[in-house]
């Protein structure tokens, strides 16, 4: 079994990488996405979004992280494939799961759903330019409005060369919503030879059981469940149990440290009131400590409030 952090963009970036990945029970890690239009990046961007390129494309505790590009011109999302490879990326993800509207109304993420004729001409333009030993990996939900395009999506991804395929169980409409469909998965399965990973509602290691037992996938992709519960990685792999606050209380302080310092500073009072969100659905001891800082936008305020 491989448990993969989910890219969550704004969210899991190299510093929540590194903590997250440092828990134990990661086996790769997928970069917020690079957005492509109508031009090749330079290093610096693809450095960017994956700082970990430096270090051998891994984080500090050696789980590999691959870039994510997002977009809808097969040629140029090909051309920047090939550079993220080139720079040490160990394969590339293709986003056609992104729900956020302004991507969709920009013909990106989960809008390409629709079109699988799309979907096949990006995967096969960068299939045809990354070198055959690295990966070319896809994310989608099980559709836009509705499930009608599903197998047709996944069987155009197939065909077109994809190494294997993460299925959030879930469609564009609806949302981050429960359930996820895992069953769906299963359905997906069905139909094509890849390696499906699943994703969509595992917050606890029986939901990773279930999970494995409904759709019959035996890799799973968690993003929300990895930051509500910072150890669920280890617990799923039964590695370790979940994690005592006063563990994740000092994960908190490490990150403010990281944010504070780190480029991101101007942003970590909402940054951390955003994992602060997350973390309550876990740890009671979080909402206290959300109720104490939602008010607060000074960082050394902030920071106080997290030490023990």
């Amino acid at each position: 079994m491989r448990v993969i952090l989910a890219p969550m963009e704004g969210v899991v970036d190299h510093l929540m990488r590194d903590l997250l990945t440092a828990q134990g029970g990661f086996d790769l890690c997928v970069t917020e996405f690079l957005r492509v239009v109508d031009q090749l990046y330079p290093e610096r961007s693809f450095f960017k979004i994956c700082p970990e390129l430096a270090n051998g494309a891994k984080t500090p505790s050696g789980v590999p992280v691959r870039i994510q590009l997002l977009g809808q011109s097969p040629e140029w999302l090909a051309e920047n494939a090939a550079r993220a490879v080139a720079l040490g990326s160990p394969g590339i993800d293709l986003n056609f799961g992104c729900p956020a509207k302004t991507v969709n109304r920009n013909k990106g993420g989960s809008v390409l759903l629709k079109e699988p004729e799309t979907l096949y001409a990006i995967i096969r333009e960068v299939r045809q330019a990354v070198p055959a030993h690295q990966p070319v990996t896809a994310k989608i939900r099980l559709g836009y409005d509705d499930t009608s395009l599903m197998l047709e999506n996944a069987r155009a991804i197939e065909a077109a060369g994809a190494t294997e395929l993460a299925v959030h169980a879930r469609t564009k409409r609806d949302g981050y919503r429960p359930p996820a469909y895992w069953e769906q998965i299963a359905l997906i399965r069905s139909e094509i030879g890849l390696n499906v990973i699943a994703n969509g509602e595992i917050w606890s290691s029986d939901d990773a059981k279930r999970c494995q037992a409904v759709s019959g996938s035996t890799d799973l992709m968690i993003g929300r469940g990895a930051l509500a519960c910072p150890s669920l990685a280890a617990a799923i792999k039964g590695l370790a149990p979940k994690a005592p606050w006063e563990a994740v209380q000092a994960l908190l302080k490490r990150y403010s440290q990281f944010e504070i310092r780190g480029d991101k500073g101007l942003y970590y009072p909402n940054r951390l009131k955003q994992w602060l969100q997350f973390l309550r659905l876990q740890y009671p001891e979080a909402e206290a400590l959300f109720q104490k800082v939602r008010t607060l936008s000074d960082k050394e305020a902030m920071l106080e409030s997290i030490n023990p």
